[in-house]
């Protein structure tokens, strides 16, 4: 297991940055060195001594913990520790410090390292004399610049004197191995991400996923009606290409159009997606409702449509996920039921926009109804836009028909 941990490069890496931490402690040592023999000390001998020296250690200490206090203590501690620790500290980048708990941690942190890092130094550099000299133990002489300890080079102490040097390099060494593992181990606690960050990061994620969701319900329902239509409309024109060709060609012009108003929304999504400044979102509202319905008509749905007054009134973020509403309506019908005859009901009532949608259900598609009673994606759908705008919807079979029932408030406080 030792031998394992010497032979991995993340162990001598994690030295390293131990002992750059003891060279970092000098300057302070060496400020208390000189500050405090100018202090008055009580006392005289030995306790003079003691209290100047603890003095030094505590005037040390207190400078590295004021240092760690320093936001930008947090970014290089952290770039240290990926770089040479491999601390777990997550995916975000390490910050300065945003707060004043999060300073106190960095602070603590500091100083760990710092002082941890002194104590491997200096064991670092006092041990490999001492292996060595109880190594050649057995073959100094009096003249050996050791030979304080050629006296013991006798018995059964010259003999033990070199495995106690191999048990003391190994000793050694594992504590290296165990003081860099619990820095590592440690490093999250108190560099990692903090409350507030943590809650900065679960928004920011919340937002991505919401602008997402959004992105897939425009390109579900703009994309999707338009390959339905297009579908039928396409079908409509061959059976009709030769007996009725104004039709055919009209029909054909729809799926031009169509295609091309799909290929404006996927460009946009993809813009977005590439995080492209030059993307537009599309604009589409109630005031192109007509053009859907005809589109709709082109391919061969019956649709009566009650349109009521005052629709451009409407506030243009209702408008917009109403339009969309009722296209995913219209595309649901299509998808599902083909084409049957679709009565559509749209108008302003006492401070809300009322969307009502039905057709008739056939036994197939009275079938696939109850499957799909928990709704598909497209329900799904219509039901995060009503959610988000604080409205309310219906959608299920009622009888032999189908119907969607939404309900959008024309103020945020309806």
């Amino acid at each position: 297991m030792l031998w394992r941990l010497l032979l991995e490069r993340i162990t001598w890496q994690r030295w390293a940055y131990l002992v750059m931490g003891g060279a970092l402690l000098m300057p302070y040592w060496f400020l208390s060195s000189v500050v405090v023999p100018l202090l008055p000390m009580p006392g005289s001998g030995l306790a003079e001594q003691a209290l100047a020296v603890g003095l030094a250690f505590g005037l040390a200490a207190v400078g590295t913990w004021v240092t760690g206090l320093v936001p930008a203590v947090r970014v290089l501690e952290g770039a240290a520790i990926r770089e040479l620790v491999g601390g777990r500290l997550g995916d975000r980048p390490v910050e300065p410090s945003g707060d004043w708990r999060t300073r106190q941690r960095t602070a603590v942190w500091h100083f760990l390292h710092l002082h941890v890092g002194v104590v491997i130094s200096a064991i670092s550099l006092a041990t490999p004399p001492m292996v060595i000299a109880l190594l050649l133990l057995p073959f100094l002489d009096a003249q050996a610049p050791v030979g304080v300890l050629v006296e013991y080079r006798e018995g059964l102490t010259g003999a033990l004197a070199p495995v106690a040097g191999l048990l003391l390099a190994a000793a050694v060494l594992g504590l290296i191995a165990a003081a860099g593992e619990l820095m590592a181990r440690l490093a999250p606690m108190f560099l990692g991400p903090s409350h507030a960050e943590r809650l900065a990061d679960a928004e920011r994620r919340a937002t991505r996923l919401a602008e997402r969701n959004r992105l897939a319900r425009e390109l579900h329902d703009s994309v999707g009606h338009a390959l339905s239509v297009v579908t039928l409309q396409a079908a409509a024109a061959g059976r009709v290409l030769d007996s009725d060709p104004a039709f055919a060609r009209e029909a054909l012009n729809a799926i031009e159009e169509s295609a091309r108003s799909a290929l404006e929304d996927l460009d946009h999504v993809l813009g977005l997606l590439r995080e492209e400044s030059s993307a537009k979102a599309p604009q589409a509202t109630l005031a192109q409702l007509d053009g859907l319905l005809n589109k709709t008509r082109l391919a061969g749905v019956a649709l009566d449509a009650e349109i009521g007054d005052g629709l451009d009134q409407v506030p243009a973020v209702v408008s917009r996920e109403a339009y969309r509403i009722v296209q995913e309506g219209l595309t649901n019908t299509l998808r599902h039921a083909g084409k049957v005859p679709v009565h559509l009901r749209i108008e302003v009532r006492a401070e809300q926009l009322e969307v009502e949608m039905s057709n008739p259900l056939s036994e197939a598609s009275a079938e696939r109804a109850v499957r799909r009673r928990g709704g598909g994606s497209g329900l799904n759908g219509i039901g995060e836009r009503v959610t988000v705008l604080r409205g309310w919807m219906r959608a299920g079979a009622e009888g032999d028909a189908w119907r969607l029932r939404v309900s959008l408030p024309l103020r945020s406080g309806g």
